[in-house]
């Protein structure tokens, strides 16, 4: 028996090398073993465009913009649409549910230089026409960076609008602190669009008509800044230059069942919301920060030595982007989320972190007299896992909270985009092949830009009903993507 066996063996063994080779005279040749299409990964040496796919990635569909191009593409990164401005990037942008793209274009205004500026609004189908643009700038105002669309068609925006040097006096700013060219008063805008270039403002929110000073009890404003939580602190600075740009708001976001806003101070490391069921006058006053009408902070956090609360130790953002609520029917939905840039922190790393507010009922927070608002700490946090300054974005970037419980990570000045699992590993990798000016790079040069920040949408998002969603090739020249399907 053994015998037999070790014959069939050798017959099966001849019968391999048989099958794998070709006879040319004296010398075997053996062919290589081919491999089927559907098993070539994505090559190892590409530096470029989609780098890993895993199947525990989220199957959606990411859009960003570069230059004058806004791109959504699949997890291949292969091209699904793409729309071109005759703008710059303006750090604004979204897909609507009718397909088409909502975008922000930068305007140069020498008068009013100020870092993500915008300026004109645009919307663009989905085949890529303009259909509608609205300009918000001027020599002494500017929209920038935000832009959200409303249920009821309506758009919020944010601006930033020059404030003299005596203005800012008036305000009670300490003149030993204040720039030649003033301040700038960060605005909130609502715009009803009208025709193909027009809208009416609506509604309207303004930071001057919130503010408190402890420095000159001349000004209408004096009063304890401790005891004033719901106010800003016109003396507080968030650097030690003279910033005109002192409170530099870089995102806001809207909670429709709430009817709350959320706005992100880049130069002061907080978060803010306020409440948006007002009218434009009710908005301009205090009231009290948590209850009734008005505009005043009816929630802050991240850096409570801005309203006297706390010292620099007590800190936990640092310039951060980004913040938002993440969907009530997502993984952690009603929480907030924010890229935590780490501009600031004693070691330059970057982390994603995820935060509960205590809430008093549906609509209020919580806030114990003469303590900084909670939590303490955030709920969830994400940093490089071997070495947290591995992972750094000191300005840009975005984090996104999945339907699967995954995380899409914008990695902006590396113009790296990356989704971790619920167990935070790596699970999508993917770089931006697109130069600041542009240009398609070639797999095998060096990436050498930034995104502002991307966003995933699901493959049944109500915006791509009825679409054609054929991808094409990939962004990158000299493409390989292997069997990544």
């Amino acid at each position: 028996m053994k015998k037999l066996l070790f014959h069939i063996l050798i017959i099966l063994w001849i019968s391999f090398f048989a099958s794998c080779s070709v006879d040319s005279g004296d010398t075997q040749i053996t062919k290589p073993v081919s491999i089927a299409p559907d098993s070539m990964p994505i090559p190892e040496s590409n530096n470029l465009g989609t780098l890993l796919n895993d199947p525990k990635a989220y199957d959606g569909y990411t859009l960003y913009t570069i230059y004058k191009a806004t791109y959504l593409i699949d997890n291949c990164g292969r091209v699904i649409n793409q729309w071109l401005s005759t703008y710059d990037r303006g750090g604004a942008f979204c897909l609507l549910e009718d397909g088409s793209l909502l975008r922000a274009g930068k305007i140069i205004n020498p008068g009013l230089p100020y870092g993500g500026i915008g300026g004109v609004i645009e919307k663009f189908n989905w085949q890529g026409d303009l259909i509608w643009s609205y300009v918000y700038s001027s020599p002494s105002y500017s929209q920038h960076h935000g832009l959200v669309p409303l249920p009821n068609g309506n758009i919020l925006f944010l601006s930033a609008h020059k404030k003299t040097r005596d203005e800012a006096i008036l305000a009670g700013r300490n003149p030993e602190h204040l720039p030649e060219d003033g301040l700038y008063d960060e605005r909130i805008i609502e715009i009803e669009p009208s025709g193909s270039n027009g809208g009416n403002i609506v509604w309207e929110w303004s930071t001057w008509d919130h503010l408190v000073q402890d420095y000159d009890n001349t000004k209408f404003n004096y009063g304890v800044v401790s005891e004033n939580p719901q106010l800003l602190d016109i003396n507080y600075q968030g650097s030690p230059n003279k910033d005109t740009d002192w409170l530099h708001f870089n995102s806001i976001q809207y909670h429709v069942d709430l009817d709350q806003i959320i706005i992100s101070s880049q130069k002061l490391s907080e978060i803010y919301i306020i409440d948006h069921s007002t009218t434009t006058e009710e908005a301009k006053f205090d009231n009290g920060g948590n209850s009734g009408m008005g505009g005043a902070i009816m929630y802050r956090w991240g850096n409570p030595e801005a309203y006297h609360h706390g010292t620099p130790a007590d800190r936990k953002l640092f310039g951060q982007h980004n913040a938002h609520w993440i969907p009530n029917d997502h993984p952690d939905g009603g929480k907030i989320m924010l890229f935590n840039n780490g501009l600031g922190r004693k070691t330059d790393y970057s982390s994603v972190d995820i935060i509960d507010t205590p809430k008093e009922g549906t609509f209020n927070y919580r806030n114990n007299p003469g303590e900084p608002y909670g939590p303490e700490a955030p709920d969830w946090s994400y940093s490089h896992p071997d070495d947290p300054v591995m992972f750094y974005s000191k300005i840009l970037s975005s984090a996104q909270r999945l339907p699967n419980g995954n995380t899409l990570i914008c990695e902006g000045t590396k113009g790296t985009f990356f989704e971790i699992n619920e167990d935070q590993e790596i699970v999508w990798k993917y770089v931006n092949p697109i130069t600041n000016q542009g240009e398609p790079l070639s797999q095998g040069d060096t990436a050498a830009s930034n995104v502002f920040q991307a966003i995933k949408y699901s493959q049944d998002y109500e915006g791509f009903t009825g679409k054609d969603l054929i991808p094409g090739n990939p962004l990158e020249l000299n493409f390989d993507i292997g069997n990544c399907k």
